[in-house]
């Protein structure tokens, strides 16, 4: 064991700690997200949302996602556990931390439902199907493979659906917006998986790149189809597919680096959509 090696994944940069480095305290290990680029995937939903349709039940909701994305990291050492049969310290600790966080959750989602100008309930039923993809994987300890980061990451683009609905704007908006960031997560996600891949010297798999480009066109079209106004948002998806293109003829980039710029793609998908919503709308 030599050095910290920090991976930039869908959520995030992972890392991977040598014998140079801190263990993490007990109750950081069970109850604070390891993928750091996951709040930026998580926020931009939020802040779209709350940008094109602010709301106090909104605001409520958002707090809720941001929450949500905490508590999967003790739902899945209780659920890995569980599976597994086994009952460690670090279990107990993760289900106390768990009650804790959806006892608040469950507070903010009823402080959304009675602060709400309108139902917001019909993304999350889409969504679920996708959230208990992702937590299946997790149970087996297989949450890195790309099914369920893809699932999980259009999964929390529900989130502005259910924002814009819960300030009364129109379904083809909540469809829109939720398209778009659909779209970006779908390029985003596979694009930092074959960076990471050539890294380690492994096929970036350029024909799987191309489908999840077209993939990405596609349904960042379907947004503009429901909500016209997002025009400039899916011009953005497209914007970032060119930049990664670009990138993919280089060498590449410090994690640190990588994480970055896609950071800064997502605000560009964000900040279009918003602006074309404001404008347009």
């Amino acid at each position: 064991m030599l050095h910290r090696v920090v991976v930039v994944g869908r959520r995030g940069a992972l890392a991977v700690t040598g014998s140079d480095a801190r263990p993490r305290a007990a109750w950081r290990g069970v109850a604070v997200p390891a993928e750091h680029g996951g709040w930026g995937l998580t926020a931009e939903p939020v802040i779209l949302g709350l940008i094109v349709a602010p709301s106090l039940a909104g605001l409520l909701l958002g707090v809720g996602a941001l929450l949500a994305f905490v508590t999967r990291t003790p739902l899945r050492v209780v659920l890995v556990d569980q599976r597994r049969h086994r009952r460690h310290p670090r279990t107990a600790l993760a289900r106390r931390i768990l009650a804790v966080e959806l006892s608040v959750l469950a507070a903010l989602v009823v402080g959304a439902v009675l602060a709400a100008d309108a139902p917001f309930w019909w993304p999350v039923l889409v969504a679920a199907p996708l959230v208990a993809v992702e937590l299946w994987f997790d149970m087996r300890s297989r949450s890195r493979r790309l099914v369920p980061e893809l699932a999980g990451a259009v999964g929390i683009g529900a989130v502005a659906a259910m924002i814009v609905l819960a300030a009364a704007h129109d379904t083809r908006l909540a469809i829109g917006v939720w398209a778009v960031l659909a779209a970006r997560s779908i390029t985003a996600i596979p694009y930092v998986r074959a960076q990471i891949a050539r890294v380690h010297g492994r096929s970036d798999g350029e024909r799987s790149l191309l489908a999840t480009d077209l993939a990405a066109v596609a349904v960042a079209a379907l947004g503009v189809v429901a909500e016209s106004a997002l025009a400039p948002g899916a011009a953005a998806v497209a914007v970032a597919i060119g930049v990664q293109r670009i990138e993919r003829r280089g060498p590449v980039p410090v994690p640190k680096v990588l994480g970055l710029r896609q950071m800064g793609l997502g605000a560009l998908v964000v900040l279009a959509s918003a602006v074309g919503v404001i404008a347009l709308g």
